[in-house]
């Protein structure tokens, strides 16, 4: 207790500045994934990704970020392994951050789409071991995640792929493409706007006080998709045939149908993640916080003020605009060629597979999930039309990425309590 109220503002500040640079590798790395689809398809530029990133993964951050936040993260540490020792999780926490966060910044240097939820628990699990011990951290919690490793992207990369077949049957493989992706295109707007409406509902209004059942997510969600399916079909009414483009690529004009679609789904993910996923960075922020104001209190749940989300906000959008291009790079582009087509059904894809989760309670990773859908639109065209080397290094950084959170945040903890007592 002594050691919190001595260095209390020392904490503060340090809670900020690291919690900030660990929304920039968030910004970094995970937004960027979300945006590599759109981006890689051709249907937006990189500096639209930027601008609607900028406005909506902010609102999504500032408007539904959640009101609570769990500081002991995911469950994987026992809090009563440090009553009486609200120092040991203030030094945890912060190691847990930077630690993070350099990874996060290391990946997103080299172009690696690493998963931020595995960074920020891995980076817990090493402070745990290294300052309290094997009995604080929930192995169970642990190997549930390993186990998400695997199923998020078979998961997103499957129905990827169903969705370009469906698309290859009812459009591609027709007499008159480009009139049944006319036909189609509004139906496929729906799912965009209908699914996308779940993942917030399910996941992203808390902080706005607003609760909803299933059903009545489900209805409104419903509602959603209609309205986006009347937008998405005045807009695709305004497409035209352009006849010089088919003769160099057979459905060059069905790929401008879909570029609508694209641009609703760049927006919207952008709005769900914000929403969703700035938790990975000011969780154990508002953690820290919380402990400072209590007098050294260490609760399970932190109370997060508007004050934390738009720093969070502001840290994600900086970091996409400063290092994100070269994961949006990895992602768009060197996997496997994206069109629009395939780019809208890898990101809805992605969103389908996050919505269920939210509804099983399964810790996926929206980075592995997105890796897997984009898999999956290019098994469609078969196992040559995957970059296999790019896989290979994309699967190792994910295989490094828990001991390497883990390993700098035992090194940082170690030091912040030599630094400290």
């Amino acid at each position: 207790m002594e050691i919190i109220q001595e260095f209390g503002t020392i904490f503060f500040v340090m809670a900020v500045v690291v919690g900030f640079y660990m929304t920039g590798g968030i910004g970094a790395n995970d937004v960027a994934n979300a945006m590599g689809t759109s981006v890689g398809s051709g249907a937006i530029t990189v500096k639209q990704a930027i601008i609607i990133a900028a406005i909506f993964d902010f609102a999504g951050a500032f408007i539904a970020g959640g009101a609570v936040t769990k500081t002991i993260r995911k469950g994987i540490i026992d809090p009563s392994s440090i009553a009486g020792q609200p120092e040991i999780l203030v030094y945890g926490m912060l190691a847990a951050l930077l630690a993070a966060a350099i990874w996060l910044m290391i990946a997103s240097t080299r172009g690696w789409p690493v998963s931020t939820t595995h960074s920020i628990v891995g980076a817990i699990v090493g402070f745990a071991i290294a300052g309290i011990g094997m009995d604080a951290v929930n192995w169970g919690k642990i190997g549930t995640v390993a186990a998400s490793w695997i199923v998020s992207p078979i998961i997103g990369g499957v129905i990827a792929l169903l969705l370009m077949l469906s698309i290859r049957k009812l459009i591609l493989n027709t007499d008159n493409p480009f009139e049944k992706a006319k036909t189609w295109g509004p139906a496929y707007v729906f799912l965009v706007g209908f699914i996308v409406a779940l993942v917030t509902l399910f996941k992203g209004l808390k902080h706005l006080k607003l609760e909803f059942t299933g059903m009545e997510s489900f209805i409104a969600a419903v509602v959603v998709g209609l309205i986006v399916a009347v937008i998405g079909k005045m807009m695709i009414n305004k497409v035209k045939v352009d006849e010089t483009a088919d003769r160099e690529f057979h459905y060059a004009s069905v790929e401008k149908v879909f570029t609508p679609m694209m641009i609703f789904t760049a927006c919207a993910m952008a709005f769900a993640h914000g929403s969703n996923d700035v938790a990975n960075g000011i969780g154990p922020l508002a953690a820290v916080v919380d402990i400072i104001e209590s007098g050294g209190e260490v609760h399970q749940k932190a109370a997060l003020p508007i004050w934390i989300l738009v720093l969070g906000g502001a840290g994600i959008v900086i970091g996409l605009a400063t290092m994100g291009y070269k994961v949006m790079q990895t992602i768009g582009t060197k996997i496997t060629e994206l069109t629009p087509t395939r780019g809208y059904c890898a990101t809805l894809a992605s969103a389908c597979t996050v919505v269920l989760a939210s509804k099983t309670g399964l810790p996926v990773s929206t980075t592995q999930i997105a890796v897997g859908a984009v898999m999956g639109v290019g098994f469609a065209r078969g196992i040559g039309a995957l970059d296999l080397r790019v896989l290979g290094n994309i699967a190792v950084s994910w295989v490094v990425t828990l001991p390497a959170g883990g390993i700098l945040a035992a090194i940082f903890f170690f030091v912040f309590k030599g630094i400290f007592g």
